[in-house]
């Protein structure tokens, strides 16, 4: 499982017209979901989301979590993550799980999210999307839970 996690002071998903998810400070999490992926690289993933130091503490240091603070978090699936360039121009998306997997994994990841007490928002799975973000910092974080083993 692979996302890319930004710290952002706002942002919001839309869908034509439609706003499919709005969050005021916290994360946005793009997440996309692997042909091998299992519950341990769902779990591994959820975990360093919630509670990744990347907000600052009263000595500017990141030393903080969204969890720890309360914060919002959005979720957009994002299945080009598993593109591979490594070969001509075009990525390849062969290592990326079949959409019905990928929604499986891409809901309970929200579900999982949710039950540790964050206020979860989220994009539309398989919609083209229009994420706008405010990037604060920036501060940027890739996890692939494919590192682990």
């Amino acid at each position: 499982m692979r996302a890319v996690v930004q710290r952002v002071r706002s942002a919001r998903v839309t869908v034509g017209d439609e706003v499919v998810g709005k969050i005021g400070p916290g994360l946005v999490v793009f997440l996309g979901v692997g042909e091998d992926d299992t519950s341990d690289d769902l779990n591994y993933v959820v975990d360093k989301v919630a509670n990744l130091r990347v907000f600052e503490d009263d000595e500017g240091k990141m030393n903080l979590s969204a969890l720890q603070l309360g914060l919002d978090i959005l979720v957009v699936s994002q299945f080009t993550l598993w593109g591979d360039c490594r070969r001509g121009r075009r990525p390849s998306f062969i290592r990326a799980a079949p959409p019905e997997k990928a929604v499986r994994m891409y809901e309970e990841f929200i579900e999982k999210l949710q039950e540790t007490g964050l206020s979860v928002e989220t994009g539309r799975f398989q919609a083209m999307m229009t994420v706008s973000v405010e990037n604060d910092g920036p501060v940027t974080i890739l996890l692939d839970s494919d590192k682990l083993f």
